[in-house]
This record gives structure tokens, C-alpha cells and sequence, in this order.
């Protein structure tokens, strides 16, 4: 790991990044699975925590990794796209979802004490709404840059993994129009309730992105301008600190179909941008399964969550330690005296 931060200086240059960035320790990730075939237990009995303890081991570094200090990280932000009558909700809730998380009532307040998680609410100008983008792009360029590398700054290059969840009125909007924009499908195949939207809610969600999909349809085929045009300030800080922990080798849990969907723009860019990097579940959201297929990962869990603000990658994180646990803390054969024949 490193102490040097890490900021993006151009959009442009996302699609070369990977080049230049740390990549998984093969050999550590052999060593630990050498020790998963020598502790006390048939090769693979425990099926995906002996993946997870490789996953963690190739990204330490190291045969036995540990978490000594987990970091969560939510970012909010507030929508322009909530003009056009896609959230059943009014924008002030973020704020004061923002104030419930500081004040520690929220779920993954909750999730976080009780498996060991320091929580950071980094709030981006809510005040001040993304442009509405069936009328302009939602971002300047210099304004997504400003917020990915402030997703960036946040990044503790001392942790041991990074969980990133959000909190946005109208952001599952925005997490379909940057998943129809991306990858193959209709809009409808994207577009969910979100926090609750009726058959008229998701009407207007999806005729929300189409005109946007219009509109900015000159730009489509490049994934940094893609973000500013559709994505909000909380979409593309959650994207600068996938980066600045990967330029730390810290593994990433990403939360639900929000999360996934600002990361998948670093997948569209190139997709090694997101080897280190875990999905903490499969939202309930409709569009997360199909953006799981095609980014070509596999959740760790699946218990019909759609919350958000973290919540499925603080749950994940309590595999994660479970799989260490067992990694580091079983006796081999060896040790325990047991007959490997």
C-alpha cells in the first residue's frame, strides 16, 4: 500500500489508467490457496470464503491477510433529473438522511458497529442539484472531475478495504440512465421503483432517460463523458475512490445497484478498472442482476436488499472477515494431527 494520493487530472485519461495502476499479487493469491488445500477441511469445502481469502491475499499481498481497519464511505448528492417528477420523495430527504447517518440512526450505522467499519457521509453540495440532464449535461467536465477526486481524497490509504455505499433522491435514475447509456437494452430493462415509485413514477424515470439518452447521444461511446453528462456529484465520487484505492492495492466492497452502476463506468472504460473491487449483494433493484451479467461479477450475497447508503457491502464485509477468520486462525493437518489420506 501507499501513502501517495491519488487525483485524476483529466476525464480522458481514464480509458489508459489500468496501465498504470497496481494489479493483484498472483503469487500471494496461489500461497493462499496452498493454505486453504492444507487446513483441516476438504479442498473447497468452504466454497466462495476460500475465493475471498485468495481475492484479499492477491491484493495485500501477503498469503494470510487481515483487516485491521475497514473504511465506509457514503457520498451524497442531489439531482436536476428530480425536476422532470422521477423520485416520490422531495430532495431535503438527502440531507436529512445525511444528518441521520452523522447522528448514527441510519442502518448502516448499525452495520458498521457491529462489523467493525469506520463510517465517513461526505456531502457534495447539496445545495447546489446536478443540472437537469434532459435539458444540459449534468456535470462540466471540471465539475465530475472535481467530485471524483474528491471521492478520491477520501480514501484512507491505510485501510485494509474500502466499502462504498451513496445517498441521492432520484439517483436510481440516474444508476439506469448510466447503465442504459453503457451497455445493451432498453431502458425499461434498467428502471426500477427505487425508493418507491408507482407505474406513473416509472413511466416518467424512463422518459426521463431517453430524452436524455437523446440528447447527449453524441457522447455515448465515451464512458468519462458519459458520467458527466448523466451521472451525479455521488456517482463520480464513488468512481475516484475505486481509483484511489486500487493506486493503494486496498480491495473494494461496492453496495448495490447505485454503486455498481457509477464503478461500472470505470468497467466501460476499461475492465480491468474493477478487479479489485467485490460486490457486496445483489439489490432487489431490477436492473442490478442484469448489470451484474454484464460486468461479469458475482455478488456476495443476496438477501432482496435496496437500501443503499452502503448497507449490502457493510453486510458483506462480515463474510469477508469470516473468510479471514477461518483462512488465518484453522489448523492445518499438520498442525492438528488429522490424517490427510
Amino acid at each position: 500500500m501507499t501513502d501517495t494520493p491519488f487525483a485524476l487530472t483529466d476525464l480522458g485519461a481514464l480509458a489508459g489508467l489500468a496501465d498504470h495502476l497496481p494489479v493483484a499479487d498472483a503469487a500471494a493469491a496461489a500461497a493462499a490457496m496452498a493454505r486453504q488445500d492444507s487446513l483441516t477441511k476438504p479442498p473447497g469445502a468452504l466454497g466462495r470464503l476460500e475465493e475471498l481469502a485468495a481475492f484479499m491475499a492477491g491484493w495485500h499481498g501477503v498469503a494470510q491477510p487481515r483487516i485491521d481497519r475497514a473504511q465506509a464511505l457514503v457520498f451524497a448528492g442531489n439531482h436536476g433529473i428530480c425536476d422532470q417528477g422521477v423520485n416520490p420523495f422531495p430532495q431535503a430527504v438527502t440531507a436529512q438522511m445525511v444528518a441521520n447517518f452523522q447522528a448514527g440512526g441510519a442502518a448502516i450505522n448499525q452495520l458498521c458497529r457491529e462489523f467493525g467499519a469506520d463510517l465517513s457521509v461526505i456531502a457534495l453540495e447539496l445545495d447546489r442539484p446536478t443540472a437537469d440532464f434532459t435539458q444540459a449535461p449534468a456535470m462540466g467536465a471540471a465539475e465530475c472531475l472535481e467530485a471524483l477526486n474528491r471521492g478520491a481524497a477520501a480514501v484512507d490509504p491505510t485501510a485494509d478495504v474500502i466499502l462504498l455505499g451513496e445517498m441521492g433522491i432520484g439517483n436510481s435514475t440516474i444508476a439506469a440512465a448510466l447503465c442504459s447509456a453503457l451497455f445493451d437494452g432498453d431502458v425499461a430493462d434498467w428502471v426500477g421503483p427505487g425508493t418507491g415509485s408507482d407505474a406513473g413514477g416509472v413511466a416518467r424515470k424512463q422518459a426521463a432517460i431517453r430524452a436524455g439518452l437523446a440528447r447527449h447521444a453524441a457522447v455515448l461511446d465515451d464512458p468519462a463523458a458519459v458520467l458527466a453528462a448523466l451521472g451525479g456529484r455521488e456517482q463520480a465520487a464513488i468512481c475516484g475512490a475505486v481509483l484511489a484505492a486500487r493506486a493503494a492495492r486496498i480491495p473494494v466492497i461496492l453496495d448495490g445497484f447505485i454503486c455498481t452502476a457509477a464503478a461500472a463506468v470505470l468497467q466501460a472504460a476499461d475492465h480491468r478498472l474493477l478487479d479489485h473491487c467485490q460486490v457486496g449483494h445483489v439489490s432487489a433493484e431490477p436492473g442490478h442482476k442484469r448489470l451484474l451479467t454484464a460486468i461479469n461479477k458475482r455478488p456476495v450475497l443476496e438477501f432482496d436488499m435496496r437500501l443503499g447508503e452502503g448497507s449490502g457491502a457493510a453486510l458483506a464485509l462480515g463474510i469477508l472477515r469470516a473468510a479471514l477468520a477461518c483462512h488465518n486462525g484453522m489448523a492445518t493437518f499438520g498442525e492438528a494431527g488429522v490424517s490427510e489420506a
